[in-house]
């Protein structure tokens, strides 16, 4: 896509700092840096989220992401944890519409990431969690 900044980076127009590529990937620091080492791992093929990967785009991708994770955490010692974040649409926070996995290192509660989720569970009881698990089991199969 032409006016896709991470088709660009992938084409070398815009720079980044890749930390690892091949075939079918591209890793490369978020130029945010929530945390230091924070990596974006995108598709080279340009595919606006997770709904758009077929099985053989997500095996190629969702493969990479231990290895690259792994190098990370092994890359400082201080590393405690990580936050591995895929947003999918505006209102899921995506700002830029090239599928990218977020892989943001944890130093200390203190390191400036934060991600809260809210408890609903009041608001369901057994019937309305079956309702739920049946239309998604509907969608599996249609």
């Amino acid at each position: 896509m032409n006016d896709c900044v991470f088709c660009k980076i992938i084409d070398g127009q815009i720079p980044s700092y890749t930390i690892y590529e091949d075939e079918y990937v591209k890793a490369f620091l978020d130029i945010s840096q929530a945390t230091p080492g924070h990596t974006l791992v995108i598709p080279k093929k340009h595919v606006a989220n997770i709904y758009e990967y077929d099985e053989e785009l997500a095996e190629k991708v969702f493969s990479r992401i231990p290895k690259i994770a792994r190098a990370i955490q092994q890359s400082a010692p201080d590393i405690l944890g990580m936050n591995i974040v895929n947003n999918n649409g505006e209102l899921a926070y995506q700002s830029v519409f090239h599928s990218h996995f977020h892989l943001i290192p944890r130093y200390s509660n203190k390191d400036g990431f934060s991600m809260t989720f809210q408890d609903n569970s009041e608001k369901y009881n057994q019937e309305a969690f079956e309702q739920i698990k049946n239309k998604i089991i509907n969608s599996l199969e249609a």
